[in-house]
């Protein structure tokens, strides 16, 4: 990617503490992205859910961000309540215009045109999430996920995305972080995919 095109990254980190869960590994992945992307001429912003938050301001970095950065555990095969509540709050306050107008149907074909309101266009958004579950447990019939994908478990984070007209970047993942962690080598392909995509 070009970075004169893309100078502003919005990253999210979306972790919600538990005691057997406190965010370390999403806090290091936050902390590397916004290092990396500094050095590569980016300027960033990190929101943490874990802090207060004022709408306003949150409606003004998404509109600020060239991309949205969402780093994210998977709890309950989807993000954790305290991001729920924040796209509950900030993304519901953002349909007057600042992330979309309304659903982008209008009176006359009330029933074509669902989810085209999106007022972010040609902005860009990547999700790196963490799983207890293995690498193994996805794209495979026979185990849990039953063929399914990282990306298919996280269709609804997508389509909100795409709600607000932002396109996909590749999502990365790591996988089995409390039972069988391998941080290193998760670090390295972290980087790795950062180099790639930015």
């Amino acid at each position: 990617m070009n970075t004169a095109d893309s100078k502003n990254v919005l990253i999210i980190n979306a972790h919600q503490y538990y005691p057997f869960s406190e965010g370390k590994l999403n806090a290091a992945l936050v902390d590397k992205a916004a290092t990396m992307l500094a050095g590569k001429g980016y300027n960033t912003r990190v929101v943490t859910m874990a802090d207060e938050y004022d709408v306003e301001e949150q409606l003004a970095h998404h509109q600020w961000a060239d991309i949205v950065f969402l780093q994210s555990p998977s709890n309950w095969m989807g993000v954790p309540w305290s991001f729920k509540k924040y796209m509950d709050d900030v993304y519901t306050a953002g349909m007057g215009g600042a992330l979309c107008v309304g659903d982008g149907r209008n009176e006359e074909q009330p029933k074509h045109n669902y989810g085209t309101g999106g007022t972010l266009t040609g902005k860009k958004y990547m999700m790196s999430l963490t799983f207890n579950a293995p690498a193994e447990a996805f794209n495979d019939d026979t185990e849990f996920f039953e063929g399914k994908n990282v990306d298919d478990l996280m269709f609804p984070m997508h389509m909100n995305f795409k709600f607000f007209g932002l396109s996909p970047m590749e999502t990365i993942a790591c996988f089995d972080v409390m039972k069988n962690a391998d941080v290193e080598n998760d670090f390295k392909r972290f980087e790795a995919h950062i180099n790639a995509n930015f």
